[in-house]
């Protein structure tokens, strides 16, 4: 327990650096002075924008750049990485495999048809490329879950079957999108909405994001002690009174949910879901209740550090879900060797 204790206040105080920093970082240079005026004047700000009235007209440039560009951005990236580490969490747990990631269902990539789909259709918005985006996610787990169940076997590896299935006929029909898309103009948007990016980011999308974020951990922070009998297998939950398909229908629903928010806001963003949870897992154990608010943080963070390098590193700024894969496909792959070296170590 101290070592846990000790690797948790370790996190929330990296957590609290890494924002400090990223508020920090832009190509306009803010004075920490103006960057504390402007949160003082944070809720006066937002109370504004609840209400749809004018901003105050005191406001200086600099306060403008915190409380209307960088803050947004800010948390969005917090609640974007806290949403697909929690959902990898779940995810990882519920099928009982490390190597789960979010979209084992097939959600991202039915929510990416879902925003191809927007970008093409004529007189579409941004509003209702996302609202495609959510919904064809949901569709996609829905449709991977309804086959398992139709097949009349809930194994874990019929669900897994299904999600590549329904995962690869929606990556089908995106590649028919992208050959019929305007190449001058429709392509160009979806393969950058592809790749993923928070530059449009703002209160309005946090405040969409915002419930489906406190929904989704809100279950699975009051599931947690049945997931750990999940992990156990189905004879060992049964014989504990827990209906493991009920519940791992449950938290898969849940955890697509999550996933299919994310996504629908700030496109796909690779590789957090999958090397967050691992990495936790290493630190912490296997346990869900201090797993899953310690993954969930650890993926804000991260988020927020890739993102702050995204827009800041170079001339130009980067979709995040480029940084993303720089950095998590070097990071999984050390996490693999290391564990195969502790095994071999332990045989």
């Amino acid at each position: 327990m101290p070592v846990t204790t000790t690797a948790s206040q370790r996190l929330w105080l990296a957590t609290a650096v890494i924002l400090i920093i990223a508020l920090a970082m832009g190509r306009y240079d803010v004075s920490a002075s103006a960057t504390l005026s402007a949160l003082v004047r944070l809720p006066e700000v937002l109370w504004c924008l609840l209400l749809a009235s004018p901003l105050p007209a005191d406001l200086s440039a600099e306060q403008q750049i915190i409380l209307l560009v960088r803050l947004p951005r800010l948390c969005m990236a917090l609640l974007v990485g806290a949403g697909l580490a929690l959902s990898g969490t779940i995810y990882q747990g519920v099928f009982r495999n490390p190597l789960v990631s979010p979209d084992i269902l097939g959600v991202t990539s039915g929510a990416m048809f879902g925003a191809a789909l927007g970008l093409v259709l004529p007189y579409s918005s941004w509003m209702s490329v996302q609202i495609l985006a959510f919904s064809f996610g949901l569709l996609a787990a829905g449709a991977a879950i309804s086959m398992a169940r139709k097949v009349g076997n809930n194994s874990l590896l019929i669900m897994i079957m299904t999600g590549i299935i329904v995962g690869s006929l929606f990556g089908a029909a995106l590649m028919v999108l992208k050959t019929l898309a305007d190449p001058y103009g429709q392509l160009p948007a979806i393969v950058f909405w592809l790749m993923g990016s928070l530059s449009t980011s703002s209160w309005g999308s946090v405040a969409k994001l915002l419930p489906a974020l406190v929904i989704g951990y809100t279950v699975a922070h009051l599931l947690r002690y049945r997931l750990n009998v999940l992990c156990l297998g189905d004879k060992q939950s049964r014989s504990l009174g827990i209906s493991p398909h009920q519940l791992r229908l449950l938290l898969t629903v849940i955890s697509s949910f999550v996933v299919a928010a994310c996504v629908s806001v700030v496109g796909q963003v690779a590789w957090i879901g999958l090397v967050i949870p691992h990495m936790m897992r290493t630190f912490v154990g296997a346990d869900h209740v201090r797993l899953l608010p310690l993954s969930t943080l650890a993926g804000s963070a991260f988020m927020v550090m890739a993102d702050s390098l995204a827009r800041s590193a170079f001339s130009t700024e980067l979709p995040v879900g480029i940084i993303t894969s720089i950095i998590g496909a070097p990071m999984f792959a050390f996490l693999l060797y290391r564990s195969q070296w502790h095994r071999g170590h332990h045989a």
